[in-house]
């Protein structure tokens, strides 16, 4: 039986990881991002050492008419859907008071509406199938106060819980994946504004990527990656909000609120 991934944000970073993975075990790709020329790149290559189906759909999950285009490519039952990854993010660079409301529209549109959006499109088609698989990259920012971003990944996780409770017995797994601090692309456009962190402080993205296929496939509704991140979630559950505060804003700008790639 073969499977076709949907994965956005798959350009560069945990997107492109997880896209390269699903390949490694065969399963054809619709690669979704703003950049094409790098799609195409990406899946020339997957379709050379995997030998597996790519598709290419450049798309701004910001822009309405751009979203519409991936949720109908989600609903074409001639080329079904089985396994929809919402990946695709970016951070706000400025502190809430002073950054560009543009800005934080884009942010949730993309982080917080386009999931749901995709997944409404995507849902039906799985249940009328009787199986379907649905990864939504939030983050453990999602578990602290993190300002608009961690608001953003917060609905992803409740979204993503209340999708699997619903439809899990139907065949259709919704799973929440929260990373912490990924080496990617999104750390490195931020650059001199974050502050010095040791390398201790970064998950591997191969056992990210890895993790979150293993928790989807499982049916668990929310993992939080790598070892170092489930250790300390528990003290998100004990500390006072005002401690979390505390240490959410340590640092420039809350750099905890941008570590996902996009």
């Amino acid at each position: 039986m073969s499977f076709t991934a949907l994965v956005t944000g798959a350009s560069a970073g945990l997107g492109e990881e997880i896209a390269r993975q699903l390949a490694a075990l065969r399963v054809d790709l619709v690669l979704v991002a703003r950049t094409e020329r790098r799609l195409d790149a990406i899946a020339m290559q997957l379709r050379r050492e995997h030998g597996v189906t790519v598709e290419v759909l450049a798309a701004d999950l910001a822009d309405a008419d751009d979203l519409d285009r991936v949720a109908a490519r989600l609903q074409t039952e001639e080329a079904p859907v089985d396994i929809l990854v919402n990946n695709a993010g970016f951070g706000v660079l400025d502190p809430f008071e002073r950054s560009d409301v543009e800005a934080e529209r884009r942010l949730h549109e993309v982080l917080s509406w386009a999931p749901l959006r995709l997944s409404h499109a995507a849902i039906p088609g799985m249940l009328t199938r009787g199986r379907g698989w649905i990864l939504n990259v939030a983050s453990v920012a999602a578990f602290t106060p993190t300002g608009s971003y961690g608001a953003a990944k917060a609905s992803v996780v409740s979204l993503s819980r209340s999708l699997n409770a619903r439809y899990a017995s139907s065949g259709v797994h919704v799973t929440a994946l929260c990373p912490g601090l990924l080496q990617t692309e999104f750390h490195e456009r931020m650059g001199p504004h974050l502050p010095a962190l040791s390398p201790l402080a970064f998950a591997d993205t191969r056992r990210v990527a890895r993790e979150g296929l293993r928790a989807v496939y499982r049916g668990k509704p929310v993992v939080s990656a790598d070892w170092r991140y489930r250790l300390s979630r528990p003290l998100t559950w004990i500390l006072p909000d005002r401690v979390l505060e505390r240490i959410s804003a340590a640092g420039d700008h809350a750099p905890i609120a941008r570590e996902k790639s996009a």
